[in-house]
């Protein structure tokens, strides 16, 4: 029984992954990824190969950046780059939970200026017009929103150096990553299972705050040791680096970019045909990544669950403070699910 999996993440990953990933469990040269060596010079090889991957899919070989695959989670990322970064003040645009969050983190190192927040209309929008003050250290936003929906189109031009927390939409559209001074993402969206965050920063960038930053804490630490000060997430790692090559035989971000296009003009063209359904986010705001809308009419609910969950539809649900339905599609979600859905969208159409 096939399953369309439209979870928020921990996420859908490409089949040929997990067939590769499952046979190496068993067996990696021998040994269990689960139980090889981080310091062996196979895994070694992996981390250089995940590493070498992401700066090539971003565009960034050879221009003074390092790919770092850390455990914590993006959360720890929220913390991590205020105490590398953050001197004085930073600027941070508010477009949901994890903006806050990431705001709530850096605050404990400085003045946090919040240039602009959307949270007036429950993050249903992304801000333009605003300034970012000339003097603040660094520039920090969310490219994509996964709670509510929304998605940074157009990147901001400033004069200081810009940090994205790009946990769900990394690898899934081509972009000027070389505008960005430091990029984090958890794995667990387009890239690989939980466990391991993709950090990837400027090496000029570090270096310029004066206080004493504890070494599992530095990203100058983690630089130095290419990743191995302690034991890194081995298998998260391993499954990434299968997850990136498997992006680069199928054509790379160029490539996935059109197919994540074609997934969300087929979800938000039905959205906004059937007269039952409304979307969230702004029209102009969108993301490929994740569609949140709701049903007009309550009543209908307890029929359209059933009309899903017979489809062998997974994940759906909305978060709880927004409600409705969100239907999450990464780079391995085949245009197929997406129909999957569409079809149960128009079946509930004609049974009302």
């Amino acid at each position: 029984m096939h399953i369309h999996n439209f979870s928020a993440g921990p996420c859908i990953l490409p089949q040929d992954v997990f067939k590769q990933a499952s046979k190496s469990v068993i067996d990696f040269n021998g040994l269990s990824i689960l139980e090889i060596s981080h310091r062996s010079k196979d895994f070694v090889a992996v981390m250089e190969k995940a590493q070498s991957l992401a700066l090539e899919h971003l565009g960034l070989t050879d221009m003074g950046y390092k790919a770092l695959f850390l455990g914590g989670g993006a959360s720890m990322q929220f913390l991590m780059t205020a105490y590398n970064l953050l001197e004085k003040k930073a600027a941070y645009l508010n477009t949901g939970t994890w903006s806050e969050k990431a705001i709530k983190e850096a605050k404990a190192f400085g003045e946090i200026i919040e240039v602009a927040s959307s949270k007036d209309a429950n993050f249903n929008y992304i801000p333009k017009g605003y300034q970012v003050p000339s003097d603040a250290d660094y520039f920090h936003i969310t490219s994509n929103n996964t709670i509510f929906g929304t998605q940074i189109k157009e990147i901001p031009d400033v004069n200081v150096p810009l940090v994205c927390d790009m946990s769900s939409d990394i690898f899934s559209r081509q972009l000027d990553f070389s505008k960005f001074d430091l990029i984090y993402a958890g794995a667990q969206k387009n890239m690989g299972p939980a466990g391991a965050t993709l950090v990837v920063v400027k090496e000029d960038l570090l270096g310029k705050v004066t206080r004493h930053i504890p070494s599992m804490l530095s990203y100058a630490t983690h630089i130095s040791k290419d990743s191995m000060f302690n034991t890194p997430p081995v298998f998260p790692v391993y499954v990434s680096m299968l997850t990136l090559e498997w992006l680069k035989n199928n054509g790379g971000i160029t490539a996935i970019e059109k197919v994540n296009k074609e997934k969300a003009a087929l979800i938000y063209n039905e959205i906004d045909r059937n007269e039952l359904f409304q979307g969230f986010a702004a029209v102009e705001d969108r993301s490929n990544m994740n569609a949140t809308f709701s049903l007009k009419d309550t009543a209908h609910k307890t029929a359209f669950d059933q009309l899903w969950n017979a489809a062998n539809i997974s994940g759906l649900n909305g978060h709880r403070s927004v409600g409705g339905y969100r239907a999450s599609m990464y780079n391995a979600m085949p245009l197929e699910s997406v129909q999957a859905l569409v079809d149960t969208m128009q079946e509930l159409e004609r049974k009302a």
